[in-house]
C-alpha cells in the first residue's frame, strides 16, 4: 500500500514469534493476521509505556505535596542570602 510514512521491516524471531503467539491467545479474532497482531502489541505496549510515565509523574508529584512546607520555620529570614555571603567571589 502506498504511503509516505516510513516503514519498519520486522524478522520473526523467536522472542517475536512468542510475542505474536501469545497476542494471539489474547485475540483470537486476529489469529490469523500476524501483521494486526504486531500493531495491536505495539499498541498495547505504548499504553503500558505511558501508563507508567504517568504513574511516575504522579508519585513525583504526590511526594511535592506530601513534602511540601514540611521545613518551614527551620531557617531564619533571609538565610539564603547570609549563606551566599559566606561564599568568596
Amino acid at each position: 500500500m502506498p504511503t509516505a510514512r516510513p516503514r519498519h521491516t520486522i524478522t520473526e524471531t523467536d522472542a517475536v514469534a512468542r510475542a505474536l503467539d501469545a497476542a494471539a491467545d489474547r485475540w483470537p479474532e486476529d489469529s490469523g493476521a500476524r501483521g494486526r497482531l504486531l500493531m495491536r502489541l505495539v499498541e498495547e505496549g505504548h499504553a503500558v509505556i505511558a501508563n507508567a510515565r504517568e504513574q511516575e509523574i504522579e508519585g513525583r508529584r504526590q511526594a511535592v505535596r506530601e513534602t511540601a512546607g514540611i521545613l518551614t520555620g527551620v531557617y531564619r529570614d533571609h538565610e539564603v542570602q547570609r549563606l551566599r555571603e559566606e561564599w568568596p567571589d
